[in-house]
């Protein structure tokens, strides 16, 4: 009884309706990406804001998309997340050019955009769908993720916060969000937004030394 009250939603076949275009940058959502770009994905709470966090970050981000990584059911719908027993996070998937918008300078919004010491939550949502997360796609890009929180961790330290709490991996596949959720706080811009940093800026360069 216990196993099946606390198992994964089961797996669906096929993903949800997710839409074809960015509401916003007006690009298409899903591969094939332009050539030589390069990809991340990031939990900072509740996706709506730190999607909008992102496609404002200016030339370079090729698009956006929120979405579902580093659980086990695969293609969950909201519902299946809101449970919590999918172990996934709410996510954003963010595409850039880095040789326009480095990947440092993507750090340095993540970190400075939300609270990464909170655990499984973030502000007034609770669970582990709201926990901090980096998801790199190369060895190289999650070594300087790595850095980077190294360096933020000394930053907040000397401000009195307590330990960074975010998850740091390989890239998992990720599970576009149903089609509202996309671009949500461009359709409806008085929508929540539970994003709060901790107001302290990330070091220049994400320097390690």
């Amino acid at each position: 009884m216990l196993n099946r009250l606390f198992s994964p939603p089961p797996d669906r076949p096929t993903p949800v309706e997710h839409g074809l275009l960015h509401f916003v940058l007006r690009r298409p959502l899903d591969p094939p990406f332009p050539e030589n770009s390069a990809r991340v994905l990031f939990g900072m709470g509740c996706f709506w804001g730190a999607e909008r966090k992102f496609w404002q970050a200016g030339e370079g981000v090729q698009v956006t998309a929120a979405g579902y990584a580093g659980g086990a059911t695969r293609n969950p719908t909201y519902h299946d997340v809101c449970t919590g027993r999918t172990g996934h996070a709410e996510a954003v998937m963010v595409v850039f050019d880095p040789k326009i918008l480095p990947f440092a300078r993507l750090l340095q919004i993540f970190w400075e955009s939300h609270d990464p010491t909170q655990g499984m939550r973030q502000g007034n949502d609770v669970g582990t769908q709201y926990r901090s997360a980096i998801f790199a796609a190369t060895p190289a890009d999650l070594e300087e993720a790595q850095a980077s929180r190294e360096a933020y961790q000394r930053a907040l330290s000397q401000r009195g916060f307590s330990a960074i709490t975010t998850e740091i991996g390989p890239m998992p596949p990720f599970y576009y969000a149903e089609e509202y959720h996309q671009q949500y706080l461009a359709k409806n811009p008085e929508g929540y937004c539970g994003l709060g940093g901790t107001g302290v800026a990330c070091p220049a360069g994400l320097a390690t030394s």
